[in-house]
C-alpha cells in the first residue's frame, strides 16, 4: 500500500481483505523493472448511475462508459486543479459525448444521440468494445484541461481514427504526444448476486517515460516496453470489470514478474455541478420569448440538467425577481 508520500510501496501478493470495495478509483502504479508508468481505472456504482440515468441504448451506454474510463486514465496522468473534459463530436447517430472529471474526483457524463439511427445500426449488445466509427461517424476527439483561476486552457484535438475508442487514442498519442502509450478499455453489464444487471467500466494505460526507462531498465528499453504491452494485452474484458477482482489483484496477475509498485488511489464519485443558482444566472440573461419556450403546461419555466436530469422550476414571480435583480445589478455596474 502507499505510504501517503507518493513513494508507494512494493506490491507482492495483495492483501485482499484490505482492498475489497476498491470501485470508483484511479489506481496509479509503476513497473519497477522497466520504469513504465501506468494507471488503472475501476468503476462500478459511479458509471452505473451515470449510464442508467438516461436509459441509453446499450451501444451508446457502452461507448459513454468507455469514455468515462478513458477520461479517468487521462485525467490521472495530469496535474491540475480544476476540470478535465473529454469530448467527442461526429456526424453519426451519436452526435456528441462528454465526460468530465474535476480534480477532487467529481465525475459526470452525457451522450446526445438519435435513437432511431442507433436502432437502425442493429449493433451487437455483447460486442467487446463500442464501435466508434458506426456510432460517431466522422468527427473529432478533444480533451481540455481548465486550471482553476487560469486564463489559458490546455487542449488536444485529433480526428476520430480507429474502430474502437482505445484505437482512437493510440492514434492521438502517435500524432500529438511525445509519450509512448498503450490503452485497454472495457465497459459492460454484469449480473450481480441479487439478479440485477449493472454497468461496470475499467481502463488500463501504460506510458513509457524515456527519462525513467533509461535509469531503471537493465535490458533493451524497446524490448522492455514491448513485453509490458504484451502483458497488459493479456487482460480480458471480463477481468477489467469483474467486481470480485480487486485493482491490486488484477495488477498482480498481469505484472507480478515486473515488480508492481502502487501509489495512492484517487476516489471518484458521481456528482454533477449543476445548481439552482447556476440556472438562475442563465435565466437572468434570457429575454421573454426565450423564457416562454421553456414554460410547461403548468405555466412554470422548467430547466432540466442534461447531465443529471435534475429539474429546476420557476414561477412568474420568481422569474420577475431574477430580472429585477439583473436590472439592479446593471444599474450599479453602469454607475
Amino acid at each position: 500500500m502507499s505510504d501517503g508520500n507518493g513513494s508507494g510501496s512494493r506490491h507482492g501478493h495483495p492483501d485482499l481483505a484490505a482492498v475489497r470495495g476498491d470501485d470508483d478509483v484511479i489506481q496509479p502504479f509503476m513497473l519497477e523493472r522497466t520504469g513504465v508508468r501506468g494507471r488503472l481505472v475501476r468503476s462500478g456504482p459511479m458509471v452505473d448511475a451515470i449510464l442508467t440515468r438516461h436509459a441509453y441504448p446499450a451501444p451508446v451506454a457502452q461507448l459513454l462508459g468507455e469514455a468515462l474510463a478513458l477520461a479517468g486514465l487521462m485525467s490521472g496522468m495530469m496535474k491540475y486543479d480544476g476540470m478535465f473534459t473529454l469530448q467527442m463530436v461526429g456526424d453519426g447517430p451519436v452526435k456528441m459525448l462528454v465526460a468530465d472529471f474535476t480534480s477532487d474526483g467529481a465525475v459526470r457524463g452525457y451522450a446526445d444521440f438519435d435513437a432511431g439511427r442507433v436502432a437502425a445500426l442493429n449493433l451487437d449488445d455483447q460486442a467487446p468494445n463500442a464501435e466508434v466509427v458506426k456510432l460517431l461517424g466522422q468527427g473529432r476527439l478533444a480533451y481540455t484541461v481548465d486550471h482553476q483561476g487560469a486564463r489559458d486552457r490546455y487542449q488536444g484535438i485529433v480526428e476520430l481514427n480507429g474502430a474502437t475508442l482505445a484505437e482512437c487514442m493510440h492514434h492521438y498519442f502517435q500524432q500529438s504526444e511525445q509519450v509512448v502509450s498503450s490503452i485497454q478499455l472495457a465497459c459492460g453489464r454484469l449480473t450481480e448476486g441479487d439478479g440485477t444487471e449493472r454497468w461496470r467500466a475499467g481502463g488500463l494505460m501504460l506510458q513509457r517515460l524515456p527519462e525513467e526507462a533509461g535509469e531503471r531498465t537493465v535490458e533493451d528499453p524497446d524490448e522492455d516496453w514491448r513485453r509490458s504491452v504484451i502483458l497488459m494485452s493479456s487482460v480480458t474484458q471480463t477481468e477489467m470489470v469483474r467486481p470480485d477482482i480487486t485493482a491490486h489483484e488484477l495488477l498482480f496477475r498481469l505484472f507480478h514478474e515486473e515488480g508492481v509498485r502502487v501509489f495512492d488511489t484517487w476516489p471518484l464519485k458521481d456528482q454533477c455541478r449543476c445548481s439552482r443558482e447556476r440556472v438562475e444566472t442563465v435565466l437572468m440573461q434570457m429575454d421573454q420569448d426565450e423564457l416562454q419556450d421553456l414554460k410547461t403546461d403548468r405555466g412554470l419555466v422548467e430547466v432540466t440538467c442534461q447531465y443529471c436530469s435534475t429539474v429546476y422550476e420557476f414561477d412568474d414571480a420568481q422569474i420577475e425577481a431574477l430580472h429585477a435583480s439583473a436590472r439592479r445589478g446593471g444599474q450599479r455596474g453602469s454607475g
